[in-house]
């Protein structure tokens, strides 16, 4: 009976130092997890511009070498997230060919009675189409302050990669739907949206432009 008690109180110990460790090591593996997540933020916004993923579009410094005789329609959606604006594009679609730049604008009025500062996020669809969508002057992922009742203009020039043609999944597209939406700038609060129906545009199969 003694021996027992002798054994017991021996490995009393032990067993607390294996759950210190394994404690230890939970602890561990759950900050080197937390760190990794934060990594790969930029990680995964990088991916995305490189390859397209998700319906994210290129970054282009220079024209298409070449202008193919297909035409191909974009259109255009906006929305609003927390920010009190009118955002609309000018005309909701445009047919232009393959490899062709083309000019889109929108315009942003500050529907509040305060300066608001809002930034845009976008994507298109089909996914697939991102890596071929390439914007060569855009006013996205930039900090946009508007006086109240200020409207401003807001292009965008892109145009649509030849070598869409190619890929076998992609050569059969006809519709590229552009996609925006507003939200509070950096360092700016979620206010009150714009009236409802004013504050998005959704893209109907008919609607061609607004205004004409």
């Amino acid at each position: 009976m003694t021996m027992d008690k002798d054994n017991n109180s021996k490995a009393a110990p032990r067993k607390a130092g294996v759950n210190r460790a394994i404690l230890v090591g939970c602890l561990a593996f759950f900050a080197g997890m937390v760190g990794v997540s934060y990594a790969a933020v930029p990680l995964y916004r990088v991916f995305c511009q490189v390859t397209g993923y998700g319906g994210t579009t290129q970054r282009a410094t220079q024209y298409a070498d070449r202008v193919l005789d297909r035409d191909i329609t974009i259109r255009f959606d906006t929305n609003t997230s927390g920010v009190p604006w009118v955002f609309e594009p000018v005309k909701r679609s445009m047919t232009i060919r393959i490899g062709e730049t083309a000019e889109a604008h929108f315009t942003a009025t500050n529907a509040s009675g305060e300066p608001v500062t809002g930034r845009a996020t976008f994507n298109v669809t089909p996914d697939i189409a991102g890596s071929y969508f390439n914007k060569v002057e855009c006013f996205c992922f930039t900090d946009t302050t508007l006086q109240p009742g200020e409207t401003l203009d807001m292009p965008v020039v892109f145009y649509v990669d030849p070598d869409i043609v190619d890929e076998a999944e992609a050569r059969k597209i006809r519709t590229i739907t552009l996609s925006y939406t507003m939200f509070p700038g950096k360092g700016d609060e979620p206010v009150a949206s714009a009236p409802p129906g004013k504050n998005t545009t959704p893209v109907s199969d008919t609607d061609e432009s607004l205004g004409g």
